[in-house]
């Protein structure tokens, strides 16, 4: 694999300036600037790109109960844009020699001329990714591409990219879409997390532990506790406990609104 990514690395650097200038942010579709079109292994028809597939045939009644999608690595053959050329997936076009797109992935058969988004593939996931190789390291426990600055410090959860976001339902691992991940390790797209929040939702949707720092709300919830006795009858009522955040089963002192963890302090607990 390292052979075949220098290899490719070569081949980008030994095509031409005035090629790659030609035509260059023209042609494209809704997903990608770009001079080629795919052919599809699965229709044998024409489209812009694989997306512009997967919404096409997942738009059709027939698919709608099971998803319709084109594994990228199997794309052959594209047609060049601007002389209807087809061709085995390639970076420069064997009839008219233009350019078609800045970067180009043989591995994946993604060509995009927004080089700004800073691609890259990475051998770990099998895919290419975006935002630069110098941020991003790959978690192989977790199984996907993570930002550096979690490099020595995220919470391991296996496959945690492999599987659909807790709130929408996208698949994370090829989403296009910001992924965040939480102190816990699991992942769920950013813009999911933000509704969370703006819905007063704390905790992971999977797991249910704490999804950022409580200890402000806790103490709210002591000095609401302490302003609002319990009646006689419930004053020595005690009740098992388990805390979300740390794992720790206990006895606690009932009350209405929400029983303490004696061991991390934490009122996310639920009764057991």
């Amino acid at each position: 694999m390292g052979e075949m990514t220098a290899q490719h690395e070569s081949t980008q650097n030994s095509i031409s300036s005035e090629i790659l200038d030609r035509e260059v942010m023209q042609h494209g579709c809704a997903h990608y600037k770009r001079r080629c079109k795919i052919r599809a292994p699965c229709c044998n028809q024409i489209f812009g790109c694989r997306h512009c597939h997967n919404e096409a045939m997942n738009s059709m009644e027939v698919h709608k109960t099971k998803r319709h999608e084109i594994p990228r690595h199997e794309i052959s053959h594209i047609i060049c844009s601007l002389c209807d050329t087809e061709q085995e997936a390639r970076q420069v076009c064997i009839n008219c020699g233009v350019c078609m797109a800045k970067y180009f992935c043989d591995i994946c058969k993604l060509f995009d001329d927004d080089i700004s988004k800073q691609q890259y593939h990475c051998n770990g996931c099998g895919i290419c990714r975006i935002g630069g190789r110098e941020n991003f390291f790959h978690c192989f426990k977790c199984g996907c591409c993570y930002s550096i600055v979690l490099k020595n410090g995220h919470s391991c959860v296996e496959k945690a990219m492999h599987h659909d976001c807790p709130i929408c339902f996208e698949y994370l691992f090829e989403s296009r879409n910001d992924v965040t991940v939480l102190p816990c390790g699991h992942t769920l797209h950013m813009n999911c997390f933000k509704e969370m929040q703006d819905h007063l939702q704390y905790i992971c949707p999977l797991c249910s532990k704490s999804v950022c720092d409580m200890s402000r709300v806790w103490e709210k919830l002591d000095t609401e506790i302490a302003a609002t006795p319990m009646p006689e009858l419930y004053q020595n009522k005690m009740v098992r406990i388990l805390c979300n955040d740390c794992g720790i089963i206990s006895e606690v002192q009932f009350h209405v609104l929400a029983q303490k963890c004696s061991n991390c302090k934490s009122y996310n607990t639920r009764k057991i």
